[in-house]
């Protein structure tokens, strides 16, 4: 594939992570699990053993050389995270343990603000971390879900989306690409519908950042939650970004140590942004090394990225189809590099553990979307989903060791 090789060096690259150079069961491990996590390049992770050898010390508010340099650290993490989305304000970013606390956050603390009777939109396709929080929120008002429908294809009636707008409707949450289907929502035109009606709209980022650039300010979301590890950073680590004017309204999520601004027993003030929502002592070494993800990212450009994995999911895809059998669920037009399929009716558990044998790592199961579930018919699937390290020779092999599997179940 000439164009993949114009692409970057992509045989050089792939000696920047360890764990793509082990074998599993005698084969070399051919990770596809990507959309679960990514793996971590050398450079995170020698950040992160630096860390611990060297600055690890509370950050924030200490007087030594250790407080500081680690404070610094975090910071320069939170500006990194501030240019990579295009964000206003380094106040806009709060760093989480992951997208699902991030949209909890969210949940718990705007959701506090709603009152009964209000009603929050959601789509069919939403991981379970967008879904049960708004749940969660119903045992305390009484609020209600509606849900935006698709297509067979992946999707969103937008029209459909449009007649759930009324005079209640008080908050959208969506993803921005689905993790099972692949689909890239059109996150922009939901958000300017939203926003006709006055109304603030969440958007979970975790299957995007890693994929595609994100610009919060053109998009004009009012929340974006993403996830470190999904993006060649450390697991553990999250952000939300926000709207400073809504944050500034929103109460805190926990109480403790680093969201105050004076405590007394008869009455707490709280610190300025972003720090109102970071209580707690943060995963600080976590959090510095994702600067170092996100530099890694930098370093080769998004668009090179792009480019590669849409030329891998347009070759598996095509190739993926000559198999006997093959349903793949998820054909949306400009879909991420995702492929969830089923060989006929052969569990999706069966399949994977086969593949397993043969040194592929999918994952298997309703991938905590089990309301799409519902609506495609079927229990689960096994899903595929590729990064910036994966090659063409992987996807022969892929294919090559799904034709086996095929003869075994059919």
């Amino acid at each position: 594939m000439s164009a993949m090789k114009e692409t970057y060096d992509l045989s050089a690259l792939r000696h920047d992570f360890p764990a793509l150079d082990r074998a599993v069961y005698k084969h070399p491990l051919i990770y596809l699990d990507n959309t679960a996590t990514s793996q971590t390049p050398s450079c995170v992770i020698d950040d992160i053993i630096k860390a611990y050898y060297n600055t690890k010390a509370n950050v924030h508010r200490g007087v030594h050389l250790l407080s500081q340099e680690m404070t610094e650290l975090q910071e320069a993490a939170r500006r990194s995270v501030k240019e990579y989305i295009n964000a206003s304000s380094i106040q806009e970013i709060i760093f989480t343990r992951g997208t699902t606390e991030a949209i909890n956050l969210v949940a718990s603390s705007w959701g506090d603000m709603l009152h009964d009777g209000d009603e929050i939109i959601l789509s069919v396709m939403e991981h379970h971390s967008n879904i049960v929080p708004w749940q969660l929120l119903q045992r305390r008002k009484r609020i209600t879900i509606k849900v935006i429908p698709m297509d067979d294809s992946g999707v969103l009636d937008m029209d459909a989306y449009r007649r759930l707008f009324n005079e209640h409707t008080a908050f959208v949450s969506v993803t921005h690409v689905s993790n099972v289907l692949g689909s890239v929502n059109p996150v922009k035109e939901i958000i300017a519908e939203a926003h006709r009606h006055g109304v603030p709209v969440l958007v979970d980022g975790a299957q995007a950042v890693a994929h595609q650039r994100v610009d919060v300010i053109g998009l004009d979301c009012d929340f974006y939650a993403f996830s470190s590890h999904k993006m060649y950073g450390p697991t553990g680590v999250g952000v939300l970004y926000g709207k400073k004017e809504l944050l500034e309204k929103m109460p805190p999520y926990q109480g403790g140590g680093e969201m105050i601004g004076n405590v007394t027993f008869e009455h707490t003030t709280f610190a300025e942004l972003p720090f109102k929502f970071e209580a707690g002592t943060p995963d600080f070494v976590g959090i510095s090394a994702l600067r170092t993800a996100i530099d890694y990212i930098n370093g080769i450009g998004m668009e090179r990225i792009a480019a590669h994995e849409k030329e891998l999911l347009e070759y598996t895809t095509a190739r993926m189809m000559e198999i006997p059998g093959m349903r793949i669920f998820g054909t949306a037009p400009g879909k991420d590099a995702i492929i969830s399929f089923l060989i006929g009716n052969a569990h999706h558990y069966d399949t994977g553990m086969l593949l397993d044998k043969l040194g592929i790592a999918v994952r298997t199961g309703h991938h905590c979307a089990e309301p799409l579930m519902h609506r495609l018919g079927i229990e689960g699937t096994v899903r595929a989903s590729f990064a910036l390290y994966n090659t063409k020779e992987e996807c022969d092999a892929f294919i090559t060791a799904l034709r086996r599997v095929a003869s075994m179940l059919l």
